[in-house]
């Protein structure tokens, strides 16, 4: 079962970003068309609108976290994996009446185009994490460039939008150049966090819970992944573990703004 802990954690700890040798960041999954939810038929959802980039005057370019006086905190999930994984997280998200930001990779979204009506659909919300999560800090100006449109080119291909974050791969900061970058290209933030789950390594769900709540704190921006059945098996006792702190899992617009 997805509520079942992952398998023995991976060696090591990845304390800068997304690891770029998980299987999740070889390539997309793919798969004939929308998966259904393991608990059953997903049931009718209304349909809600992309949202366009988010700006908030008075914020720094690089965002980390919102506001400390908040009584709520973003998870953010970086988007790539086997859809059927993505859905089900999605799912306990929406049972427990919790919104998340997920960061799609572009060539995720080629291979898995009905997942980002599914997001939003949920009433998450959707963002840029590069075409094909390159190492995006080290490449010349040009091709970083074209990571970041790349991906903004699919999300307004399939929602209206380029999405309301960018997010750089394998990487916690962009560089003064990224930032400019993404700027140019639309995004007046780039969305860093201040809570590394490290759930890409497959720790497994007990230890992924537990790296979240001991560093949680008001107005925290988490970092997690689609595509491991950990995560999906940690994010339950982790919305509760929020909730008796008083603390309601929200979009990244919503706790900025």
């Amino acid at each position: 079962m997805l509520r079942a802990a992952a398998s023995a954690a991976a060696a090591g700890a990845l304390a800068s970003g997304c690891d770029p040798h998980r299987d999740e960041d070889r390539g997309p999954a793919r798969a004939t068309g929308p998966s259904p939810s393991p608990v059953g038929r997903e049931p009718h959802r209304p349909a809600h609108a992309a949202r366009p980039p988010t700006r908030v005057p008075g914020l720094p370019v690089q965002i980390e976290n919102g506001p400390r006086e908040a009584r709520a905190v973003a998870l953010t999930f970086h988007g790539r994996g086997d859809p059927k994984l993505a859905t089900a997280l999605l799912g306990e998200a929406e049972r427990a009446s919790a919104r998340v930001t997920v960061l799609v990779v572009g060539d995720w979204l080629d291979a898995q185009p009905q997942m980002a009506r599914r997001i939003l659909d949920g009433g998450h919300e959707l963002g840029n994490h590069t075409l094909h999560h390159r190492d995006i800090c080290a490449l010349p100006a040009a091709d970083a460039y074209a990571e970041i449109t790349g991906c903004a080119d699919r999300l307004r291909r399939l929602t209206g939008t380029i999405g309301s974050w960018f997010r750089p791969s394998q990487t916690r900061r962009a560089t003064d150049l990224v930032t400019q970058l993404a700027r140019k290209a639309g995004y007046p933030h780039v969305l860093s966090y201040d809570v590394d789950s490290l759930d890409a390594n497959d720790p497994g769900a007990p230890a992924v819970r537990r790296t979240v709540l001991d560093a949680v704190r008001p107005g925290s921006v988490v970092s997690l992944h689609l595509g491991h059945a950990g995560t999906v098996a940690a994010l339950p006792p982790i919305l509760d573990g929020l909730r008796r702190r008083g603390l309601r899992a929200v979009t990244t617009t919503e706790l900025v703004t």
